[in-house]
């Protein structure tokens, strides 16, 4: 029999439940449904090493790394942009222009272990992971879900380094990537040998098909087999030709800047091309010594990161406004967690997950400079939570995905997001 006081403390509970319940209204009821939107086209910057917001892109007051005890705050002076009373780093001076055309998100956050191959799983699935499921990135979602704008290229590609956190899951391999590591050679194996005319391929895919059929359609074979077929469609000079930059003009070239600026350049070559989901890796860490995982001495010199992320970023929104592709484009700087803005004993900064900011660009959507607030010491969100899952649901909202659609895990319905709900007033 239940006691007096455990019946009062299940009410307790009951009680709290239903105020959360409220307070978190779910996406679907009429009242805050927001409209889906109609990007075509998304390019994701992944800054690998976690990204410190209070250096870039939600400053604070300026602190001292080197006095004794250390201060916290900014590494760097903040100065204003384009969006009164928004401001960034100094080292952000031209997407500062441009961040009428941008919103910083600066609460999102997630509570999984600070440690990178963790949080750099659930930013690109937006789920944790859960025994032996492999779950799709976002890339894959968007390609299974939207295709290639055109059936000439493929729906998704990638260039840097490829990882399982950026792969299909369950999907399968033909929801996978194209990628490439140098923008100077294209993707790898696109090209056929000079010696290896149409018909010889054709000869060896007839010698290689009697043994396929005999793999049932639900198979790995099978779907190994889709992929291969995808590949040898794309090889050839009609798709490798998208790759090369000496098309562009030298001042183009030069405006994106460096490596990083012209596999940005790139990727809105490969959007003109029909290319659904592009995204662009930016961990070079020749920069600063350690990227944007940036303890200890690579802290000093995070500046040199963040003014080539500037540069290419802000001409990436010019060249793709000037091309009327902007509205059509939606960007996205994602990292997998932020940095506190207390310093520890080498002068750099640690790990945090708890608030942290992404960044939206384009894509047709309201923005409005920054959306979320957090405390002085960008540790604790004070207005405007944004968890994973709902930022991933802002994107495929954006991207014209209903994120309360269901795919398929076998004969399992996983929703494209786990319980993600978009942002309202980027999409109303």
């Amino acid at each position: 029999m239940t006691s007096p006081l455990a019946r009062r403390d299940l009410l307790k509970f009951s009680l709290a439940a239903a105020a959360n319940a409220l307070a978190r209204p779910a996406w679907g009821e009429p009242s805050n449904t927001p409209p889906l939107g109609k990007a075509e086209h998304c390019i994701l910057f992944w800054l690998g090493g976690g990204m410190a917001q209070v250096d870039t892109f939600d400053p604070k007051r300026l602190g001292d790394a080197h006095s004794k005890p250390s201060r916290s705050g900014s590494y760097y002076n903040s100065i204003e942009t384009a969006v009164p009373g928004v401001r960034v780093t100094e080292h952000l001076a031209q997407t500062a222009k441009v961040m009428d055309r941008v919103t910083v998100v600066r609460t999102v956050n997630h509570r999984v272990v600070d440690e990178h191959a963790f949080a750099t799983n659930l930013v690109h699935t937006g789920r944790t992971i859960s025994g032996s499921t492999v779950y799709p990135s976002i890339g894959s979602i968007v390609a299974q879900q939207r295709g290639p704008v055109d059936p000439a290229v493929p729906a998704y590609m990638l260039i840097g380094i490829p990882n399982v956190s950026r792969g299909p899951g369950f999907l399968g391999a033909k929801h996978g990537f194209v990628y490439l590591t140098d923008t100077n050679s294209g993707p790898a194996g696109f090209s056929r040998p000079i010696d290896v005319d149409s018909q010889r391929v054709a000869n060896r895919l007839a010698l290689l098909e009697p043994t396929q059929q005999r793999f049932p359609s639900d198979s790995l074979p099978a779907d190994y087999r889709s992929a291969q077929a995808e590949a040898l469609r794309l090889s050839g000079p009609e798709f490798m030709r998208h790759f090369d930059l000496t098309q562009e003009s030298g001042s183009i070239r030069q405006r994106y800047g460096g490596e990083f600026g012209q596999r940005c350049l790139l990727s809105r070559r490969l959007v003109q091309a029909g290319v659904r989901f592009i995204e662009v890796s930016h961990n070079l860490n020749f920069i600063n010594g350690t990227g944007w995982d940036s303890h200890r001495s690579g802290q000093q010199q995070l500046h040199g990161l963040i003014q080539e992320l500037d540069t290419a970023l802000s001409a990436l929104i010019e060249d793709l406004e000037r091309q009327k592709l902007l509205d059509k484009t939606l960007i996205v700087v994602a990292t997998e967690f932020g940095r506190p803005a207390a310093f520890d004993d080498g002068g750099g900064r640690g790990h945090q997950g708890s608030t942290f900011s992404l960044v939206l660009a384009g894509g047709g959507l309201r923005h409005q400079g920054a959306y979320g607030v957090t405390d002085d010491d960008c540790k604790e969100i004070l207005e405007n939570p944004v968890s994973i899952p709902d930022f991933h649901a802002t994107i495929h909202a954006a991207l014209g995905i209903d994120p309360r659609h269901e795919l398929r895990d076998g004969a399992r319905p996983v929703s494209i997001t786990d319980g993600g709900i978009p942002i309202a007033k980027l999409l109303s």
